[in-house]
């Protein structure tokens, strides 16, 4: 009769049980977190690769598909964009761009701060409703606004110049960013004010220097916000901007580098690859901001 261990088959059973708990554990994390964020990062960064890749293709593999890999260039090329930038306005459409997002951005933040400010802080009878009907107007879609916004920027003699867009383009970035703006001043303690205020600061001393300081995470994010919208919209620059040379990128790219029926498809997706990173390099340097100002946070 041959002796067993005691205990021998509980203590391979016991051990075996934490190991299938671990592996079970790494399994549903992969199964659950994993794989739909590789699925969801793969989505959303194929298309820039799909402009880098076309931007850089020559147009013999570009209309190639039996001979040449869509997804790989077989002999990379600078010859696109080398046509956008010196065959084309495309130097001046970026610039101008550029200038019209920053300008437009400021003008909406100004409005925003004192709106914001005002609706949150002095407590006047109706702010609430008022804060409401502010980003109601922001519901409004321009497809619908830009007819008579178009008859007055032509009765003012600002057809065709970028102050048009300047102008116009607050129309829909300030009730959002007042109503961002709303909820972040929300966070910050009102009693810091009231100590300013019993030390004789006024209201325009504690904005610039107690509410504002802390609340830079939130105009980074408005910020962020009404300079990307600038910088993408479409439907006021194309109604409002007719010369070649004035137009913005999202316009200039779709009207000028397509002739009838041909698409100059290098130019236009290293018109596009070109005219995303501004925006990209922007996020770049303020992304801690805004995460921070979408949790509400308040560093003191």
């Amino acid at each position: 009769m041959t002796d067993v261990p005691a205990g021998g088959g509980s203590t391979n059973t016991a051990s075996a049980v934490p190991e299938k708990l671990a592996w079970d554990s790494r399994a549903r994390r992969v199964v659950t977190i994993y794989v739909p964020l590789a699925c969801f990062v793969v989505i959303l960064l194929f298309p820039f690769y799909w402009m880098a890749v076309t931007a850089f293709k020559p147009d013999n593999e570009l209309y190639d598909y039996k001979h040449y890999n869509p997804f790989l260039i077989g002999s990379p090329t600078l010859g696109h964009i080398k046509h956008l930038l010196f065959e084309t306005h495309y130097p001046q459409w970026l610039m101008t761009t550029m200038w019209i997002a920053f300008a437009a951005t400021a003008v909406s933040l100004f409005a925003s701060v004192l709106a914001a400010y005002a609706i949150q802080r002095l407590r006047f009878r109706g702010s609430q409703y008022v804060g409401l009907a502010i980003y109601l107007a922001y519901l409004v879609p321009p497809t619908i606004l830009f007819i008579p916004l178009a008859t007055t920027i032509y009765q003012f003699g600002l057809f065709d110049s970028p102050f048009a867009l300047i102008l116009t383009y607050p129309t829909f970035l300030v009730p959002f960013c007042t109503w961002l703006l709303i909820g972040y001043f929300k966070s910050i303690p009102y009693e810091l004010e009231e100590c300013a205020l019993i030390d004789g600061a006024t209201r325009l001393q504690i904005l610039r220097r107690i509410t504002l300081p802390l609340a830079v995470p939130g105009l980074i994010s408005a910020g962020i916000f009404s300079f990307t919208l600038s910088w993408n919209e479409f439907v006021y620059a194309l109604a409002f901007i007719q010369s070649s040379e004035k137009k913005t990128v999202p316009v200039a790219i779709l009207t000028e580098l397509v002739s009838g029926d041909v698409y100059q498809w290098g130019a236009l997706m290293a018109g596009s690859l070109l005219g995303s990173l501004p925006v990209a390099i922007f996020y770049s340097f303020f992304v801690d901001y805004y995460v921070s100002s979408l949790t509400g946070a308040v560093k003191e």
